[in-house]
C-alpha cells in the first residue's frame, strides 16, 4: 500500500495535536473550566497515541489501523454532541476548536476507509 496515505494520515494526527496543545495555552491565558483543562487534555494524549498508531498502521500493523477506524469512526459525533450542547460548559472558542479537530478526523476517517487502504489490512485468515 502506498505510504502516502499514512504520511498524509500521521501530519493530521500531529495537527491535532498542535491545535489541542494550543487550546490548552489559550485556557491558560483566558482561564477555562475544569471541562475545557479536562477536554484539551484528553484530546493532546489522544491524539499523540494517534500519531503512534499512524506510524504502526504504516508498519502493516492491523491493530493499529482498527483503533485508528474506531477512533475516527467516534470522535465526530462526540464532537457535534459537544458543539450542539447549550450548556455544555465548553467556551465559544473551544467549540470552534473542536469543530476544526472534526473536520481532520473526518478526513482521516474518509482516507482510511478508502477501500484501497481496508484491503490492506485483511482479517486473519483472509487472503489479500
Amino acid at each position: 500500500m502506498d505510504n502516502k496515505v499514512w504520511s498524509l494520515v500521521r501530519a493530521l494526527f500531529v495537527a491535532v495535536l498542535v491545535i489541542s496543545v494550543a487550546a490548552l495555552g489559550t485556557a491558560a491565558v483566558v482561564g477555562g473550566n475544569w471541562v475545557v483543562w479536562l477536554r484539551g487534555a484528553a484530546v493532546a494524549v489522544a491524539s499523540a497515541w494517534l500519531v503512534v498508531l499512524a506510524g504502526r498502521a504504516a508498519h502493516g500493523r492491523r491493530s493499529a489501523y482498527v483503533r485508528i477506524r474506531f477512533v475516527t469512526a467516534a470522535a465526530p459525533v462526540g464532537i457535534v454532541l459537544i458543539i450542539l450542547a447549550p450548556d455544555s460548559g465548553y467556551p465559544g472558542w473551544m467549540k470552534v476548536e473542536q469543530g476544526v479537530i472534526g473536520v481532520l478526523v473526518a478526513v482521516v476517517a474518509f482516507t482510511i476507509n478508502r477501500r484501497a487502504v481496508r484491503e490492506a489490512f485483511p482479517k486473519r485468515g483472509r487472503l489479500r
